[in-house]
């Protein structure tokens, strides 16, 4: 049994963070009076929904793929749709850089350009006032 706070400080999230993980239906704790009371189900749900988060998981993404855990089946929907995801996640990372490498060489280009104008204005100018 875990109190609200020992999953906060071994997760090391918010007590806020677990009220929403609640009132979203993801962890069911026990109450005695006003504390609230995980067991180890609420603590290994906590854990995969926070996996999720850290592998770029939406928290909807990362419900439908807790829901599907069945262990009469060896959970090999949950898998195959957890694996199915995480290659998305790679394609959609793997494009993202590509992105953010061409914007990298596009502003260097920029760059230099910027500095090409200011050097060939400033020469301009000391050509304009050497004349005078």
């Amino acid at each position: 049994m875990y109190s609200i706070t020992d999953l906060a400080n071994e997760f090391n999230i918010t007590t806020r963070t677990l009220r929403f993980y609640e009132e979203k239906g993801l962890l069911n704790p026990a109450r005695n009076n006003l504390t609230r009371i995980y067991n180890t189900a609420d603590r290994v749900t906590l854990k995969l929904i926070l996996r999720g988060k850290r592998l770029g998981f939406t928290l909807n993404e990362s419900i439908s793929i807790i829901k599907l855990y069945d262990p009469m089946t060896g959970s090999q929907a949950q898998l195959l749709t957890l694996r199915e995801k995480i290659v998305e996640k790679q394609y959609m990372l793997e494009q993202q850089k590509k992105d953010i490498e061409q914007m990298m060489l596009d502003l260097k280009d920029a760059e230099l350009r910027c500095a090409q104008s200011l050097s060939t204005s400033i020469i301009e100018k000391e050509s304009v006032g050497s004349e005078s």
